[in-house]
């Protein structure tokens, strides 16, 4: 598998990623991922819908947090056949845990086992056996419609040009990056908040420059960073 050198940063250290650097209009890759009853989950399982697929790198931290309710709060002012689902290298057990204490409704899908949606869209970050930070969406001929690989993995999204991709309502985005209506660059998306060290959800990550661990192998204090 390939490696991009220096494909993204955190806290400004170059990081390389494994797999394809992939563009709009390419043919959508085929993944196998896990829900929270342990079932596979392909690209077929969503076949002639649109899918609009928020990688992070751990739920449990600010910035992922923070992406993840965004695009909850969103799933109403979406189209009835786009399907938004959110992949990490946490453990399913894990994932439900933080929906539970979120309050938040949504499909999470966990890419701990093969990491295989990490390796096929070229987000793994492979010092840390994590997914980084990046949107799809992926129309209902599984074609890439709009991609984000955003290049700081502490920085948010642009939230408004992946739902407006999505054909969703926008203008509530925290993200200040302009982005056009195919592939966006990552920049600086909230002021520069950093979700770096800290695994409370609730928390400050600002300042903190250290790597995050692997994802918790259980669903108790689950403390992967991103």
């Amino acid at each position: 598998m390939s490696e991009r050198e220096g494909a993204v940063t955190f806290q400004g250290g170059p990081l390389p990623l494994v797999g394809p650097e992939l563009q709009v209009g390419d043919q959508a890759p085929d993944f196998n991922v896990i829900d929270g009853g342990l079932g596979a989950v392909t690209l077929a399982s969503s076949a002639g819908k649109v899918r609009l697929i928020s990688a992070v790198p751990s739920l449990d931290t600010p910035v992922c947090s923070d992406q993840t309710k965004r695009f909850a709060e969103a799933l109403g002012g979406l189209p009835e056949n786009v399907e938004v689902l959110t992949i990490s290298a946490d453990l399913p057990f894990a994932q439900g845990r933080w929906c539970g204490a979120e309050g938040v409704e949504m499909t999470t899908l966990s890419d701990h086992r093969e990491l295989s949606f990490a390796n096929a869209y070229g987000v793994l970050i492979k010092e840390l056996q994590l997914l980084s930070r990046a949107i799809f969406v992926i129309d209902a001929e599984d074609k890439i419609a709009y991609l984000e690989i955003v290049s700081e993995v502490t920085d948010h999204p642009n939230y408004d040009a992946a739902l407006a991709a999505a054909g969703g309502e926008t203008g509530n985005a925290d993200a200040g990056g302009e982005a056009d209506a195919g592939e966006a660059d990552g920049g600086e998306a909230d002021g520069g908040e950093a979700d770096a060290g800290e695994a409370d959800a609730g928390g400050d990550d600002a300042g903190e420059a250290e790597a995050p661990p692997a994802p918790a192998e259980d669903g108790e204090g689950d403390e992967s960073n991103g």
